[in-house]
């Protein structure tokens, strides 16, 4: 063999070895994900794929799943009747429930009352006993939203207590503060940034119980500019998806006001992503909405998760049946680290019902996952408010599936 033919076959050797080792970081029509190993750090695979001119790289991705649900409320009722042996337990009202959300990469909720100390009290000036959080943290609660218009119930204290209490067991609290300063809490999970930011619309008319510069830091309410400079302050700050738990609406209101639908509007052009409304007490519509290309999600209104507010309770209120009915809203985000793209993937519900049983002062309250309790052993009064509860939920539900991805 010539030197001239040798050097031919050695070229074409390299050539075809180099598209072998080459080819993993190209499109060649299907979808391949590139799984790194310790050997091949991040940030050297991106030095190799950037310096080939040409070719459709997929990235390595990550997916998460945020779990919400609306407002937790103890009435008088509900604390009394888990006192028992000299103590208060709370964990069979969540023990159904408790596996979607310890399921939860992020499980979020609205903590609507305080933990101020001493006697505990229900509507209408709300102070749960301590226990409360000690059983939403075992059930697996990452954040709660504490601005809502009991905020100020018992007043400066109650606010900062109820965050010395959250945090005690391990839990963010987001909408009110201790001390001034840029509020923006960011939950990170698989290496996919949340910020989650709350406000509320007013505080009962307990305002005057903090001075004007306490009402600056302390509580967030809805003024439309903090919201939007909040918003883009978390986009600053490295966040993929930014969150707003909102209080907003009427009560008792099945339908979102035109304020609530133009205030969403504002806040998606502003660049949050999904927007988790609450105090209507009932369930509202949920929307998906495209802005620039990306998918946006709102919920007027989560419901109740848990109350003492129910059809017995309630004589005079026209929607009084539906202020049982409550919704774990599940979405799925996405990043793509090395494109640096996000994207909402999936949006579906574990619809709920709070069932009460038993006598005046030893009630017990149970938070039902619907669909799994229409399949258990229940008489058919029970089984028919799950049902008709279902479909009043589902009804208003936008369900949303990204085509484009597995």
């Amino acid at each position: 063999m010539t030197k001239k033919i040798l050097r031919f076959v050695i070229v074409g050797i390299i050539i075809v070895v180099g598209i072998f080792l080459i080819s993993p970081f190209f499109d060649q029509g299907t979808s391949k994900e590139i799984n790194l190993s310790p050997s091949q750090p991040q940030k050297e695979l991106v030095k190799q794929v950037l310096s080939y001119p040409t070719g459709a790289y997929v990235g390595q991705k990550e997916r998460i799943t945020i779990r919400a649900n609306g407002d937790i409320m103890f009435h008088g009722t509900q604390i009394t009747s888990a006192y028992k042996d000299g103590a208060y337990n709370f964990d069979d009202t969540f023990a159904q429930v408790k596996k979607y959300i310890k399921n939860a990469d992020i499980a979020l909720g609205n903590f609507e009352t305080t933990t101020a100390g001493g006697k505990p009290t229900g509507y209408p000036v709300f102070n749960a006993p301590d226990e409360t959080l000690e059983t939403l943290a075992d059930v697996g609660y990452d954040i709660l939203s504490t601005a809502n218009n009991h905020t100020l119930d018992t007043g400066k204290k109650g606010i900062i207590r109820t965050i010395e209490q959250i945090k005690e067991n391990d839990m963010v609290n987001v909408g009110t503060y201790t001390e001034p300063g840029e509020h923006i809490h960011i939950e990170e999970a698989k290496g996919i940034k949340v910020a989650v930011l709350a406000y509320t619309y007013g505080l009962n008319g307990m305002d005057s119980l903090l001075s004007s510069e306490e009402r600056e830091y302390m509580v967030n309410l809805i003024r439309e500019e903090n919201i939007k400079s909040d918003i883009e302050a978390a986009k600053e700050k490295g966040a993929d998806f930014t969150i707003v738990f909102i209080h907003w609406g009427s009560e008792y209101e099945l339908t979102p006001s035109n304020y609530q639908q133009e205030l969403a509007g504002k806040m998606f052009d502003w660049g949050t992503d999904i927007i988790l409304g609450s105090h209507p007490h009932v369930i509202q519509k949920s929307e998906i909405v495209e802005v620039d290309g990306k998918m946006k999600y709102v919920i007027y209104s989560m419901g109740n998760f848990v109350s003492n507010q129910r059809r017995e309770t309630l004589g005079s209120i026209s929607a009084r049946e539906y202020t049982e009915d409550g919704v774990m809203v599940n979405i799925t985000l996405e990043k793509d680290f090395l494109s640096n793209e996000s994207k909402i993937v999936s949006v579906n519900y574990t619809p709920t019902w709070v069932n009460r049983t038993g006598n005046s002062g030893s009630y017990k309250y149970e938070v039902l996952p619907i669909k799994e309790a229409l399949e258990s052993d229940i008489d058919a009064t029970t089984k028919s408010k799950l049902t008709k509860s279902y479909e009043n939920t589902m009804d208003k539900m936008a369900l949303y599936r990204d085509l484009g991805v597995n």
